[in-house]
């Protein structure tokens, strides 16, 4: 069933076990300096910030249920608490700890706009950067383009009900290329009637595409702070990460991704980053599709994200927050 946004956020406390016990404070990144948040709402994206009261029905998710990664993170932690190497290190941690450089600046650009229109969230960027190596492995490892879009798009299998929620076509093939089935879409893998009540154009292209790590980081944390979630809370940090995808797994995977990032990370150049290999359907990344070259999406009257991009990420476009529009 497609995700629907008309009524309240059901209150009941989930539970589910955090992996890894969060320790020391979080360790200097090396990613690019940020821009401060814009103000205005040129973009054209769902106003944010304090006193929203609607978010996904418990019931639904953001991406289908659908296929995610796996893998946890090492049992080394990228900087144990406490200890202060001799030397400086030859290489800056552990390979799982690094994220490619566009992805992490719009993960760390999505938490700054967020946390100075609706502080009351408490959104880390480290729990997008938990969702996105769960997703699709930071965006196949950070193949994205300078403008933070992936190289050919990553797209989830077709939500026909069989292992996954049965989603007819929403939205006529135009981000996901199938006219039959939804699909998750891009690096956070929404599907397209989520992304059409959540989409974002946090880059200023003109385009809320979900296949941009900037537009798809900036969906997600609004989306994860709906309700008036207070992320600082286990349990509306559980209900968040639940509305993401209804598995109790999926939960204990990405908070211990969460935990492994918040002991630190390094910035690697993009296109390098570990790809995951173990898939919740039992299939690993070797199996997986891979398009190399995009799908020409069907067109719709009209067309989704139309607009000539111009500027790029360095000029993001984050609008001021009001209540999102619901539907019945």
């Amino acid at each position: 069933m497609a995700a629907q946004f008309g009524r309240r956020l059901r209150r009941s406390a989930t539970s589910g076990a955090v992996v890894a016990a969060a320790v020391a404070a979080l360790a200097a990144s090396q990613a690019p300096e940020l821009a401060p948040p814009a103000t205005d709402n040129a973009g054209g994206d769902h106003a944010i910030g304090a006193g929203e009261t609607t978010a996904p029905p418990g019931e639904d998710s953001a991406t289908g249920d659908s296929v995610y990664f796996t893998d946890l993170p090492p049992l080394n932690t990228p900087n144990k608490p406490g200890v202060t190497p001799k030397l400086p290190p030859v290489v800056t941690g552990p390979a799982e700890a690094g994220i490619p450089a566009s992805v992490l600046s719009a993960y760390k650009r999505a938490e700054q706009s967020i946390r100075a229109t609706d502080p009351g969230c408490n959104l880390p960027w480290q729990l997008l950067a938990g969702i996105g190596k769960v997703e699709s492995g930071q965006a196949r490892g950070g193949r994205v383009d300078p403008n933070g879009t992936t190289l050919a798009p990553i797209l989830g299998p077709a939500l026909n009900g069989v292992g996954f929620a049965n989603i007819s076509d929403t939205d006529r093939g135009a981000y996901d290329g199938d006219r039959v089935h939804d699909r998750a879409v891009g690096p956070m893998q929404f599907i397209p009637s989520t992304w059409a009540d959540w989409g974002q154009d946090a880059n200023g292209d003109g385009k809320k595409d979900p296949n941009n790590i900037y537009d798809a980081a900036q969906a997600a944390g609004l989306y994860l702070c709906a309700g008036d979630r207070n992320l600082a809370l286990k349990a509306d940090l559980d209900r968040a990460v639940l509305s993401y995808n209804r598995s109790t797994e999926y939960l204990n995977t990405v908070l211990s991704w969460f935990e492994y990032y918040k002991r630190g990370t390094h910035t690697v150049p993009d296109g390098t980053g570990v790809l995951p290999i173990d898939r919740s359907d039992g299939r690993d990344q070797r199996h997986r599709p891979s398009p190399t070259t995009p799908f020409l999406p069907a067109p719709l009257h009209p067309a989704p994200g139309t607009g000539s991009p111009e500027p790029g990420p360095s000029t993001p476009v984050t609008p001021p927050r009001t209540t999102p529009p619901t539907t019945g």
